[in-house]
């Protein structure tokens, strides 16, 4: 978490965006939601919130979207009603972290909605609390109050939170297509359905024997790519890293897969798509030779950022 900056009355806070080493979608939930398994980790790029005394909830951003369809706005009201108060802010947001990119932007701006309110309010909820209001507002949103790095099951909000203190350094690629969640898993359920693949089970009693080894596989596999982050080893992450949205993404959107290519070409370590997608970032072993690389990407937003510790 990113410490508040304070001018008087004024919070202002940072609220980063977040990359997924792997993301496996297990199946699909009675609520709607898919179980999955994924290894977030914060990176150092920011979106940043300023919070002021008012009496209504006023909110102000820089994004050509309704307020009320903000999840800022969304978590300021729910937040105001969950705590029943009639106390408002002032909220405006600045934009860094690009839309529809998979990199969480929405849902870290929605976490760190709820801490800046907690704290400007004096609400004095614990980060349980919080979490249990975010994750009516987006799968990804608890994970923000666990950054640097956490496993997320679940919808995402079960979290095991983790250490790290090698921060790595990658060239984060957005072409300008934004790619919808909703959209992006109603593929996933299409191609399991085209392959008599089941995946409206809920619970682990209507698993299989094979199913659940499988599900075991990919965690265990997920806690090997963390084991070599957390050492420093990168040899073997490029055959570990999986991202399950990747190929029904690529398949109508080719440039991702053009741009992963390009990365690998260029001497990325590993390159991989994050969440949901279109956001692709490469692995390098040092930031020189990131800058250097993104200027084959003139025609593409582009950012070299380091993991967070």
């Amino acid at each position: 978490m990113t410490s508040p900056i304070t001018h008087r009355s004024q919070l202002v806070l940072k609220a980063p965006a977040k990359i997924n080493w792997s993301l496996y979608i297990l199946n699909k939930r009675d609520d709607g939601y898919h179980n999955i398994v994924s290894l977030m980790h914060c990176i150092g790029l920011y979106d940043t919130l300023t919070f002021e005394p008012s009496d209504n909830i006023e909110f102000s951003s820089d994004m050509d979207i309704p307020h009320n369809q903000n999840l800022v706005y969304k978590a300021a009201v729910k937040l105001q009603s969950y705590a029943a108060i009639k106390t408002g802010a002032g909220i405006t947001l600045k934009k860094e972290i690009p839309s529809g990119a998979g990199l969480g932007g929405g849902s870290s701006d929605a976490a760190y909605t709820l801490m800046g309110l907690n704290k400007l309010w004096g609400l004095g909820l614990d980060a349980g609390e919080l979490k249990h209001i975010g994750s009516g507002l987006g799968a990804d949103v608890p994970f923000f109050f666990d950054c640097p790095i956490a496993i997320a099951e679940g919808k995402g909000e079960i979290l095991t939170p983790l250490n790290i203190s090698v921060p790595y350094t990658l060239l984060v690629v957005k072409p300008s297509i934004s790619v919808s969640t909703a959209w992006a898993y109603e593929q996933i359920g299409a191609r399991g359905r085209r392959q008599g693949i089941e995946t409206t089970e809920t619970g682990n009693d209507e698993q299989s024997a094979s199913e659940l080894t499988k599900t075991g596989n990919k965690i265990n596999n997920i806690k090997l790519i963390y084991d070599a982050l957390k050492g420093g080893d990168t040899s073997f992450l490029r055959a570990k890293v999986h991202n399950d949205f990747e190929d029904v993404v690529r398949q109508k959107y080719p440039v991702i897969g053009s741009v992963k290519e390009e990365l690998l070409n260029a001497g990325a370590l590993l390159s991989i798509m994050s969440g949901s997608g279109s956001a692709v970032f490469g692995l390098f072993e040092d930031r020189d030779t990131a800058i250097s690389v993104s200027s084959r990407f003139p025609s593409h937003w582009n950012r070299v950022i380091e993991t967070l510790v």
